[in-house]
């Protein structure tokens, strides 16, 4: 029996990074989504995975040592504020290893990209059950027509040519 559980933002967030001038990471925070996994008869295995991320979440700007960056210095939020991500194949090698394949949709361009996902667990808490993720991957800035080396509005260059991405999902039932 296929069971829908919901995507928990409260419990849940995403995080963003990117290198700038060449020997540090600028790393921004989300936890305005949405999302689902489909979970057959309790087991992961060809789970279906699907959330929506809002980039121009105002609560969570970048940060660095001394100052604050904002999404719109990595992304054009004003005019594709949404990231989204549908699996396509979720493939169990442990019981924590885990490959996620799927299209992520960035400013109106959609790859297929594969993500690392570790499965946490099972559990349950005030009545509700939970399922919980860690999912990780690197994104080529090219491949969804980010600048390669936009500035911020502190002139902080983003010299990477790779975003990374690490979502802490959990979703309830």
């Amino acid at each position: 029996m296929k069971t829908t559980w919901r995507l928990d933002g409260t419990q849940s967030d995403v995080l963003i990074k990117t290198k700038h001038n060449v020997i540090a990471y600028l790393a921004g925070g989300t936890n305005t989504f949405d999302g689902y996994i489909d979970i057959e008869n309790n087991t992961i295995e060809d789970a279906s995975i699907a959330f929506l991320l809002d980039v121009n979440n105002k609560k969570k700007p970048l940060h660095t040592a001394k100052k604050h960056q904002n999404m719109n210095d990595l992304f054009d939020v004003n005019q594709y504020p949404i990231i989204r991500f549908q699996s396509t194949s979720f493939e169990k090698i442990t019981n924590n290893i885990n490959f996620l394949k799927g299209n992520l949709t960035i400013q109106n361009v959609t790859k297929a990209v594969e993500l690392d996902a570790e499965f946490i667990g099972f559990n349950a808490y005030n009545g509700d059950k939970k399922a919980a993720f860690e999912i990780t991957g690197k994104i080529n800035r090219k491949d969804f027509n980010i600048s390669e080396n936009p500035l911020s509005t502190y002139g902080v260059a983003y010299n990477n040519k790779e975003l990374k991405l690490i979502a802490n999902l959990e979703f309830t039932v």
